[in-house]
């Protein structure tokens, strides 16, 4: 059963097989373990995250093709959900409209652009995806009459799905509409998760391999490249969707800079990076370490600065405003010790 749920692509190292097992572990159960709204909100972000960037790499690391216009997809979801509720009011049939309409959109938007831009250059195609994606983003803001402009827009979702829903207590932990909002979240997210891990498993993904490592030979024996690297652009631009509207269905609030922020699809290249290109459980390692970076590292850097409060210059070091400059070095000592990222490294070892 659980090499069915794998798609057959096992962990293939015990050392990761135990991480991921401890993740998943930690987020089904982040309510339970680490009661508190902040760590609720880091394991939302985490689960979201993951498969934000496991659908980038369906298209870096299996496909070859680099793409800027990711957080674009993400967007469009995120606003498909938030105008859906805006205009349908606070039912899931908005959800699931608003959800539908922004994947179709991301898909058809992926297809005009792949259709158009896949046959030049990887380098050309990177730079007309990040000038459509600019250019959206630009559209975005300004249509303040329809999206709510840089103040981006709020609205209403389901009661249910909200704290001031009650349900009564569990093992202490009081069960609320959030709680079940991010197990909305959560098994969202896994399933979409296995999903893209049986597509790189099947015949279409190991055809998409074969392009990315010889895309001129993959041709010559029949493969349509550019059909298959523009399914590749549709599947992946869908489910980064759909991952933009559960991040709307979280947060309840959608802006230019929560979802379509350039910084967020720097992050997503970091997070691919130090995971494993071309491994979806690179996808998982990477989103993890990055986003419990990005909420811990400075409360982690001020207890280390107090403790070593009276050594010379280490505490102006460890101080928590430079938390983005560690950050980078921890990203340059990962790249340099794990070239092929986290997964790859592990699975070498094994």
């Amino acid at each position: 059963m659980l090499t069915k749920l794998l798609s057959g692509d096992r962990p293939r190292s015990l050392i990761l097989s135990f991480v991921l097992l401890a993740i998943l572990a930690g987020l089904a159960l982040a309510p339970f373990l680490f009661p508190g709204v902040r760590s609720l909100e880091t394991a939302a972000r985490i689960c979201i995250f993951i498969v934000l960037v496991a659908s980038y790499d369906l298209l870096l690391g299996y496909s070859g093709i680099v793409s800027f216009a990711h957080t674009m997809f993400f967007g469009l979801g995120a606003y498909g959900v938030a105008l859906a509720s805006t205009h349908m009011g606070r039912g899931y049939d908005a959800l699931a409209v608003g959800t539908i309409a922004g994947a179709v959109a991301a898909a058809v938007l992926a297809l005009l652009i792949g259709l158009f831009s896949l046959r030049v250059r990887a380098i050309f195609f990177a730079m007309i995806t990040l000038a459509v994606a600019s250019a959206v983003a630009v559209l975005v803001s300004q249509l303040s009459g329809l999206t709510g402009g840089e103040d981006g827009l709020n609205y209403s979702i389901p009661r249910e799905l909200t704290p001031a829903f009650r349900l009564g207590t569990l093992f202490g932990v009081s069960i609320t509409g959030k709680l079940l909002n991010y197990y909305l979240v959560f098994f969202a997210s896994l399933m979409l998760f296995l999903l893209l891990l049986r597509v790189v498993n099947s015949p279409f993904g190991r055809v998409l391999q074969a392009i990315r490592e010889n895309d001129f030979r993959a041709e010559a024996i029949g493969y349509r490249v550019v059909l298959y690297r523009t399914l590749a652009t549709c599947l992946s631009a869908a489910v980064a969707a759909i991952a933009g509207s559960l991040f709307a269905i979280w947060l309840r609030y959608v802006g230019p800079d929560t979802t379509l922020s350039f910084e967020i699809m720097l992050d997503i290249l970091l997070m691919v990076v130090i995971g494993g290109m071309g491994t979806m459980y690179g996808a998982v390692i990477g989103a993890t370490i990055f986003v419990l970076a990005q909420n811990y590292l400075q409360n982690l850097m001020g207890v280390a600065s107090g403790a070593t409060e009276g050594l010379p210059l280490i505490p102006q070091l460890l101080d928590p405003d430079r938390w983005l400059l560690w950050l980078g070095v921890l990203f340059i000592l990962s790249v340099y010790f794990f070239p092929t990222g986290i997964v790859g490294r592990l699975r070498s070892e094994d």
